[in-house]
Formats: C-alpha cells, sequence, structure tokens
C-alpha cells in the first residue's frame, strides 16, 4: 500500500480537486500522516521533511506564493510563462529559464533569476540550454522593469541563493576559475553502422586538484573550429590579425573568433546590426529576425556565418561586429566514471555533433573539440559542476532504478562502476535503448560483466530501429509494469538521465501508468506518488 493510499484510508486528506498543485497535495497528505503518526511503509521515505518550495504556501514580500508550477524541462517556454503571468519580474525571469538545473550557467535557474533580478548579475545570456527563446526572453522582461535594489529584496522563500560551485575555496569548482586537465583519448564506441559518432572520452585530472562523486558533471571550455572563424573573416573580408579589444585584452580578431565568442546562432543584436547595414527588402528581413520573425523560413539554420552570407557582402567593423555576439560558453558533459574505479582519471560518452544544411557541415563546438582538435597529452580548462539532487543513495543497499537512453547511459556507468568498488548490496536495474542493438549497445561487455557479479540486477533493453515497431525504454517501463511497482513499493531510487522534452517526459507518463495499473491509483493519485517521490528526493533528473 502506498503512502498516498494509507493517507486516504487513515486521515481526512486534502482533496483532489482543492486549490493545490500535485506537489503541494502530495507534500500535505504526507504531512498530516507524519503529524498523525501514521505508519509508512516499509522501505518508503518519509515526507514529514522540510516545505520544498513547490509545496510552499508562504507570502514573500512581493505577494508571491513561492509556487514554481513551470519548473519543468519538459514545457514550452510559452506555456511557463503564461503560469508565472501575474507574478513579480523575479518570477518571470525563472519561468524563462531552461529549467534544468543544469548549473552551466554558474547558478541554479532559479538564483540566476534572482541575481538578474537584483542586477548582481548583467549577463543575462548565460542559459546555453534556453537558447535564443530565454536570452530574448530575458531581455524583454529586464527591459520592462528595472533590477530590485539589493537592500529592498523580497523574501524568497526556501530558495537557496547560492550559485552553483561558489562557495568552494579552491579553484575547479567554478565556470569562472577553472583548471587544467590532460586530454587521454576520445575512443569512439559507436559502431561503423551507426548513424552517430559516440565518444568515450578520457582525462587526466590527478594533477587538477578536483575530485568528484557520482552524478557530478565536467564542465570544459572549448574552443571554435579555426576553419569557421576563417570562413566568417573571408565573409566580411576582414584582416586576421585587425586588432580588438576582447574580453581578455587586446587580441587579434581571429583569435578572438576563435577563443571568446560563440559562433552558432546568430544573436538579435546581429541582425539589428545588420538592418543599419542594408537597405529595402533585405532590411526588413533583419528587422525581423531581430525581433523573433522567420521571414523566408530559415531563422532556424541562421548560425553567424550564415547570416552574413544571406546579407553579404558585408564589412562591419570588427569590434562593432564582436559587440553583437555572444560569449563562448562552456560545455557540460555527464561523468561516466568513478573515482574509486579509476582514480586520477574522468570519463565522459559524449555523441560527436556534426550535420549537413546547404553545402555546410556544421559542426558542435564542445563534442567536435574533444573527438576531432584534442590530442593526447593535451592540455585544457575545465571545472567540476557539483550535482544538484542528482546521486546515488546515501544507503548503498538502497535499490536503484535507472533509465538512460544513448548517452543517458554516463551517470549510470558511473553508479554502477561505483557501487562495484564499495561492494554495494542493494539492487539495481537499468533500462538502456538506442536505435540498434549491433551498433549502439554502449558498454556492453562491461554491463553484462555487472550482471554476472550482481552488480547490476536487472537490465532491460529497447532498439527503436531494430524490429518492425519501434520499442523505447518507456515501452519496457510499462511492459515490466508489476516488477517496477514492487520496486518502487520497497523504496528504490529513480533516475533518469537524457532528452528534456521528449524521452523525460515519457518517463514520467510510465511511472504514473504504472502506479495507475499496478498500484491501483487513480490517475490523479498515480500522479501524486510521482510528485511524491519528486519530494522525498526519490525521483531525480540529469536531462538536456
Amino acid at each position: 500500500m502506498s503512502i498516498q493510499e494509507r493517507v486516504v484510508t487513515a486521515v481526512p486528506v486534502i482533496p483532489e480537486n482543492a486549490p493545490f498543485t500535485h506537489e503541494q497535495r502530495a507534500w500535505l497528505n504526507g504531512f498530516f500522516a507524519g503529524v498523525l503518526s501514521l505508519d509508512a511503509p516499509a522501505g518508503v521515505t518519509s515526507l514529514t521533511g522540510a516545505l520544498p518550495a513547490q509545496a510552499s504556501l508562504a507570502l514573500s514580500a512581493d505577494g508571491d506564493d513561492g509556487q514554481d508550477p513551470w519548473h519543468d524541462a519538459s514545457m514550452a517556454i510559452d506555456e511557463r510563462m503564461k503560469l508565472a503571468d501575474g507574478r513579480p519580474q523575479r518570477r518571470k525571469l525563472y519561468a524563462a529559464m531552461a529549467q534544468q538545473d543544469c548549473g552551466q550557467c554558474g547558478y541554479l535557474c532559479e538564483s540566476y533569476a534572482d541575481v538578474l533580478a537584483r542586477g548582481e548579475e548583467k549577463r543575462a545570456n548565460l542559459c546555453v540550454p534556453g537558447g535564443k527563446e530565454t536570452s530574448r526572453m530575458l531581455k524583454q522582461l529586464l527591459e520592462a522593469g528595472p533590477a530590485v535594489a539589493a537592500d529592498a529584496s523580497p523574501v524568497v522563500v526556501a530558495t537557496e541563493l547560492i550559485p552553483v560551485g561558489k562557495t568552494a575555496a579552491q579553484r575547479g569548482y567554478s565556470r569562472e576559475a577553472p583548471v587544467e586537465a590532460v586530454f587521454k583519448s576520445a575512443k569512439r564506441i559507436s559502431g561503423k553502422a551507426s548513424e552517430k559518432d559516440t565518444r568515450h572520452i578520457a582525462f587526466d585530472i590527478s594533477e587538477s586538484g578536483i575530485d568528484y562523486e557520482p552524478g557530478d558533471s565536467f564542465g570544459i571550455l572549448p574552443v571554435n573550429e579555426p576553419t569557421l572563424a576563417d570562413a566568417i573573416l573571408a565573409a566580411m573580408r576582414a584582416p586576421p590579425d585587425f586588432p580588438v579589444q576582447g574580453p581578455n585584452g587586446t587580441m587579434p580578431f581571429r583569435q578572438a573568433l576563435i577563443e571568446d565568442y560563440a559562433l552558432g546562432a546568430a544573436p538579435d543584436m546581429l541582425f539589428e546590426l545588420i538592418s543599419y547595414m542594408v537597405g529595402g527588402e533585405r532590411r526588413q528581413k533583419a528587422k525581423l529576425l531581430a525581433k523573433g520573425g522567420d521571414p523566408d523560413g530559415d531563422a532556424a539554420t541562421l548560425d553567424v556565418l550564415a547570416a552574413l552570407e544571406k546579407f553579404g557582402p558585408l564589412h562591419p567593423d570588427p569590434e562593432a561586429f564582436l559587440e553583437c555576439l555572444e560569449p563562448l560558453q562552456p560545455r557540460l558533459y555527464s561523468i561516466s566514471s568513478s573515482p574509486r574505479a579509476t582514480p586520477g582519471e574522468l570519463h565522459l560518452t559524449v555523441d560527436t555533433v556534426r550535420y549537413q544544411i546547404g553545402q555546410r557541415q556544421r559542426l558542435g563546438v564542445g563534442s567536435t573539440f574533444l573527438a576531432d582538435r584534442m590530442k593526447a597529452g593535451s592540455k585544457l580548462k575545465v571545472y567540476l559542476q557539483k550535482a544538484h539532487g542528482f546521486g546515488l543513495p546515501l544507503d548503498p543497499a538502497t535499490p536503484i532504478i535507472m533509465v538512460g537512453p544513448g548517452t543517458g547511459i554516463a551517470p549510470f556507468r558511473s553508479f554502477l562502476w561505483h557501487r562495484a568498488a564499495i561492494k554495494a548490496p542493494g539492487d539495481a536495474w537499468l533500462f538502456y535503448g538506442h536505435q540498434r542493438e549491433q551498433s549502439e549497445f554502449f558498454y556492453r561487455d562491461e554491463l553484462e560483466g555487472f550482471l554476472k557479479t550482481g552488480t547490476l540486477t536487472r537490465l532491460s533493453t529497447a532498439w527503436s530501429r531494430d524490429g518492425a515497431h519501434k520499442v523505447y525504454v518507456q515501452d519496457r517501463m510499462r511492459e515490466a509494469g508489476a516488477d517496477l511497482w514492487s520496486w518502487l513499493k520497497r523504496g528504490a531510487h529513480f533516475y533518469v538521465c537524457g532528452d528534456a522534452k521528449r524521452m523525460a517526459k515519457d518517463v514520467e507518463a510510465a511511472i504514473v501508468a504504472v502506479a495507475h495499473e499496478h498500484g491501483l491509483m487513480s490517475e490523479a493519485g498515480a500522479r501524486d506518488f510521482l510528485a511524491e517521490m519528486k519530494a522525498a528526493k526519490r525521483f531525480a533528473a540529469d536531462v538536456y
């Protein structure tokens, strides 16, 4: 019997039609169960701890209730902004973030919004996962209302205003204070027939001064492909050695393009600059693009070079051009190794991004930097991003369920090697999937070895291109619903890693379906069960 069911049969609960979110109702039900000393099922974490931010009913000084129903990485930004309508500026800024709490900006989503609202952070273009949608919305919100003075800032309920990693005493735990690691190798682990080029990448961190735990992420500071910078210089007919003032002082124009500026999606400011340099219909199109329009249906394909070529020939002043570009951001990857298994060494599992648009091949900045341009023994700037609620249970006897298709297997490889090293007695179940078993069963020998030793109790695989019908990890979860429910009933922690927009959302829907069918809950009760798991920190997601 679940916590939800025990509460229903023993005490008056918050009814399903009450004006609360699932998270709030789940927390309140658990709270009342604890107050009335009801016994929770064996193995289920108590929900009577501190009130989570999403369930907070207190009002802050600006009249906000502290709820964050938009904190869902799978939700479209338009829907998130509707949920934040009528809230204070700082809450709208929060809703505009990508909701991944990835730490790539140097903050969590909510703390980044708060420091923007306070005026303590001037850079509104740091949310890499949110892309242009987020930066455009943040700019709009900040222009609509001034920053709140620090001494008059509102009280924030149940929120940690601590930038991720900024409290670390030593270097290497913040994007602002990277250290050096030694690149060792980038071995391809996808088969020749695979449409993907997936690499197992190894670093020597023995002299870096950083250490990590399973669930943490590794940040690298890549540089752009030099041939792309050269193509931009050619399109502008600009000399590569023209001196410009970059973020690190005076340097040649080419060096600034390679090391300091993002050359991906063309920023709105670049289209604004172009609109002043061209006339007629081209000017109107540039203005529309600067406002988020898509006059020719190609806005999604316009990187910096493509924008110059579309409106060229153009010869902007190099420094004015650079002022329109975004800073080159670090890249974060889930760590796929354990310090107990490979001390002094750190591994990543990375898909190398290459795709064709027109006559030009586009390259992922970080992935091709690691796969194609780093040589064994060379050094690069890196930092460690500590996990935000994504780590192994404190008790190694606690069962774990892991769902990680494709490169989403990375943190779970870390988990399994770590549990093998400490001889964790708890059961472990991995759901892994990809397109084809023959070419994309990453780390197959290792996983089968873990099955033999008992580190991995159960392995469920899904191959979307091997049969007449596509099968995904969420389908395997539903097929094994009865067993999955029994694991959840005895307190298993659940983890998912991978695509935020589709896969992770489908996995959550599968949990709800399993709770509904095998836990004999109403659909609302099943959603509450998932909310209970999140509130009790038994459900964690590492999504991108």
